[in-house]
């Protein structure tokens, strides 16, 4: 069932682990079938080492398992708020990489500095609050996502591909599963630069708008010049 889908998003698991973004085995891909109404998922704990396609789950938005004997990520109910919340989006994924979620342990969004972060963010990359005591109790990681639904209410989440959960780390997403992992590679460089240029200068302000708007509309939307056609 859904072998195709299942090869790209065993691939983007992999490809997460060697951009270097996990640690053992925190983190996780998914992507989704719209027309089937069903995604697939990393399994819980399992080493991007020993991983196959035959390991990962098939499950419906409700979180019934379709196909697969292993438990699916713990992230699981997250990935499945946003997907029905952000219905653009083709592929989730939840990393904790170094100084992403340094700054989402500092609850502290990423400010836009320079054009490397306008490339594919337009503006900062925004934090989701911290859960109350009684959303973590009642459904901790379905709530993680009712949080970060709740952060977009007025931004765009196809212009804005990721946000940073307070206290815990990043999640991004993109058009498919390779690509939500490519803004996530994005996401811990823009990460890790503004860590270092806070450092060297704490009164660093955002980026002038007419430089930022310039390059992300270069990159992104029916006047985009970037690449090649």
């Amino acid at each position: 069932m859904l072998e195709d889908l299942k090869q790209a998003v065993w691939q983007a698991n992999l490809d997460l682990d060697r951009a270097g973004l996990v640690t053992l085995t925190w983190g996780n891909v998914s992507g989704i079938d719209r027309t089937a109404g069903l995604m697939v998922i990393k399994p819980s704990g399992v080493p991007y080492s020993e991983l196959k396609p035959d390991h990962l789950v098939v499950l419906n938005l409700d979180g019934k398992v379709v196909e697969g004997k292993l438990n699916p990520s713990s992230d699981t109910p997250t990935h499945r708020c946003l997907y029905r919340a952000f219905p653009a989006i083709g592929g989730i994924t939840h990393t904790h990489s170094v100084h992403a979620t340094a700054f989402a342990q500092a609850c502290r969004e990423i400010p836009c500095l320079g054009t490397t972060h306008a490339d594919h963010f337009a503006g900062p990359v925004p934090v989701a609050r911290a859960l109350t005591p009684a959303e973590v109790e009642a459904d901790y990681e379905g709530n993680t996502g009712v949080v970060i639904v709740e952060r977009f209410k007025s931004l765009n989440p196809m212009e804005v591909p990721g946000v940073l959960v307070s206290h815990h780390g990043p999640f991004t997403w993109g058009k498919h599963a390779m690509d939500s992992v490519k803004n996530s590679i994005a996401l811990e460089v823009i990460a890790r630069m503004a860590h270092i240029t806070l450092a060297m200068n704490a009164a660093s302000g955002p980026i002038p708008s007419h430089i930022s708007n310039k390059h992300y509309t270069r990159k992104h939307g029916p006047n985009a010049t970037y690449g090649q056609r």
